[in-house]
């Protein structure tokens, strides 16, 4: 089975004594306050949703695959169906993916998104520091990812904020499992298989977060949300992220 995008994010409750998110739970309001929803149409007209999360009062750091037209970033949120009087939404007025995006492999799959004018920002609204240096992340290090998601592939989008603990493997497992897509130089596997913990369809562009250090972007697993699953490793794209941000 080919690798497919995490498009949107965890399962999320169907209601009382529904199936939950995979393995998480909702976030204390607010207490992400870098995290960004991403609204865009695709080639075909259908609107589609990522995650992301503020690095600069202008800029937002995603998923290179999120890009798409008449976008608009959403800060300050935790319900995202409501309209709470601590979100900013701004429409982004440059996605710029990075130069060696491949579509196929997955490869580099990492964009900032240049938004029209500067957050404001709050107690709900912060940004997320990049560690401007290498970064290591091993085997049995607990991280966790956050985003809204769906309850099924044709489903709606979550109304709060998830979040969801996932174990770091052994790049062997990634390897493995995606064969001639895993790339362990820029790439991250994430999620211990023996457990029911995953980002499923979507968050992508989330941030992994390791030990409160940014070390991964949400990019892509299998359809059935079985892991592990591959995140990109920010920590190979600094010279990158930073360059861009000052010439952009």
């Amino acid at each position: 089975m080919s690798p497919i995008l995490i498009l949107l994010t965890f399962l999320l409750p169907l209601g009382a004594g529904a199936e939950e998110i995979i393995g998480g739970h909702e976030v204390k309001p607010h207490s992400r306050p870098y995290m960004a929803f991403i609204l865009s149409v695709r080639d075909d007209g259908n609107k589609s949703f990522c995650g992301g999360f503020l690095v600069r009062d202008n800029f937002v750091l995603t998923a290179a695959h999120c890009r798409g037209s008449s976008m608009k970033v959403t800060l300050g949120a935790h319900n995202i169906r409501a309209q709470e009087k601590t979100q900013q939404i701004i429409p982004v007025a440059e996605a710029i993916q990075h130069p060696d995006y491949n579509s196929k492999s997955r490869s580099s799959d990492i964009m900032l998104l240049k938004l029209q004018t500067k957050a404001k920002r709050t107690k709900a609204v912060k940004t997320l520091k990049l560690p401007w240096r290498k970064v290591h992340v091993k085997p049995g290090d607990v991280c966790s990812v956050a985003g809204w998601g769906m309850i099924a592939p044709e489903g709606k989008c979550a109304n709060t904020l998830q979040e969801v603990e996932l174990t770091v493997q052994k790049d062997q497992e990634c390897e493995a499992r995606y064969p001639g897509y895993y790339n362990k130089a820029i790439q991250i596997c994430v999620g211990d298989p023996q457990i029911k913990r995953a980002a499923f369809r979507g968050d992508s562009g989330g941030p992994l977060l390791c030990k409160k250090v940014t070390v991964g972007i949400t990019s892509f697993g299998k359809k059935d949300s079985s892991t592990p699953e591959v995140f990109t490793r920010i920590s190979s794209f600094l010279s990158w992220i930073k360059n861009t941000m000052e010439h952009s």
